[in-house]
């Protein structure tokens, strides 16, 4: 395979050339500064075109008395180029080795891409690797050696080595998808993790298996798909919080917590949506729920089922809306109603008391576009809803949903990936 080095060039030639000898590359190119606009001063670039001798053996030598890199390194003329940057402007060497590594890439679409930072300033370095770690098909590697010192390695001793940057490529990369779980874009941050190649290093790799997966899952319950939230989840529930584990098994099972815990599911998932700016949705879950909640009301209290109600327990006075086949049946408003008359307890106390508020709320929720209007709701519109649910509606589920043996709200879906 096609081997192309590009290295910085500083004031040592000992480790370029070490590497240049240990690699064989068929092609070279020198990262390197040109004359100093202040100075004057030659740049390290008079170490790869300067004729005759032009580099000094030691620093302590008088004269240059060694011949250029290529020189030493055997290089023909067509083997190697040179790419100018500045000494000490991190922004501008980053931009000048990127585009040296793209041009590298576009011009030997094959090859084994070499970055090596041994050599350069420290700026130099550092924008190597910035540059390098965004191209994973480009290695990076440092010449080492023994030291006596923590000046340089001795002459001699030197020996070209990978340098591990795994990990720091797997973060850098996983980055986005961190940020995603902390908007609750569970399936942005799968949708990214699987157009990523998974990590040579088993340790990482089942780290990003983990994330891959989980990110699944709680797209999958954010989704309302708590079945498939579940096989996942329960491959990793030793390494969750009990609370997740918990509330997963709770809309999972069939025990008289499971409708009561999807109320609670349907109402962290609106404050999710309400979280993301997605007022509209966030209102037509808010809906949902209240609906629901009084159809769970009257099912366990009374054995009440608000698409088809008997006739005889319809309470005087009061019109409901009669089926094309004949059922009578409740909607939102009047499924209250018979909560209220059909049912003591903290539900009916609470109808009876916030009644007019729950219609003033049912009429913010008219407006939107996704029920009978055409106004986006804003926040302004969500922030009263959600205080009233929080101050009113909550503590009364709660308190109901306490017979079936949930006494406490669950947590909300998990903000960050660690």
């Amino acid at each position: 395979m096609t081997k192309i080095l590009i290295c910085t060039v500083g004031g040592s030639h000992q480790p370029i050339v070490s590497a240049i000898k240990e690699l064989h590359p068929d092609y070279v190119i020198f990262i390197c500064t040109g004359k100093d606009p202040a100075t004057n001063q030659s740049g390290s670039s008079i170490q790869i075109t300067g004729t005759g001798n032009c580099i000094k053996a030691q620093f302590s030598d008088e004269k240059p008395n060694l011949p250029n890199l290529p020189v030493q390194s055997g290089l023909n003329a067509d083997q190697f180029e040179v790419c100018l940057t500045l000494s000490d402007d991190l922004d501008q060497i980053y931009l000048d080795c990127s585009k040296a590594i793209e041009a590298a890439i576009e011009r030997f679409p094959n090859a084994n891409i070499i970055a090596d930072y041994t050599g350069g300033t420290k700026s130099m370095s550092a924008g190597l690797v910035m540059a390098a770690l965004e191209f994973p098909s480009v290695e990076l590697q440092l010449v080492s050696g023994g030291r006596s010192d923590l000046i340089k390695v001795r002459n001699g001793s030197q020996y070209a080595m990978p340098a591990n940057s795994e990990k720091i490529r797997f973060e850098r990369l996983i980055a986005p998808y961190r940020q995603a779980w902390t908007r609750y874009a569970y399936s942005e941050a799968e949708a990214g993790l699987s157009q990523i190649s998974a990590p040579r290093n088993s340790q990482l790799r089942g780290q990003f298996s983990k994330f891959r997966d989980l990110s699944r899952a709680f797209a999958e319950w954010d989704n309302f798909n708590h079945l498939e939230a579940y096989a996942i989840i329960q491959q990793y529930a030793s390494s969750l919080p009990p609370e997740v584990n918990q509330s997963i098994a709770r809309l999972n099972n069939n025990t008289v917590k499971r409708e009561p815990a999807q109320l609670y599911d349907l109402y962290l998932n609106a404050l999710r949506r309400a979280d993301q700016g997605r007022y509209d949705d966030a209102i037509a879950r808010v809906y949902r729920l209240i609906e629901w909640t009084a159809q769970w009301l009257l099912k366990t209290h009374c054995n009440m089922d608000t698409s088809n109600i008997n006739e005889a327990d319809i309470p005087k006075g009061m019109k409901l809306t009669q089926h094309k086949e004949g059922q009578w049946q409740a909607g939102l408003y009047d499924a209250w109603q018979l909560v209220k008359h059909k049912t003591s307890g903290e539900a009916a106390r609470f109808i009876q008391a916030e009644e007019n508020c729950l219609l003033n709320h049912i009429k913010i929720r008219n407006q939107s576009i996704l029920a009978h209007g055409f106004t986006p709701i804003k926040a302004g519109d969500w922030q009263p809803l959600q205080q009233w649910l929080e101050q009113q509606f909550i503590p009364m589920l709660l308190a109901e949903t306490a017979k079936a043996g949930i006494k406490e709200l669950p947590a909300q879906l998990p903000l960050c990936w660690t």
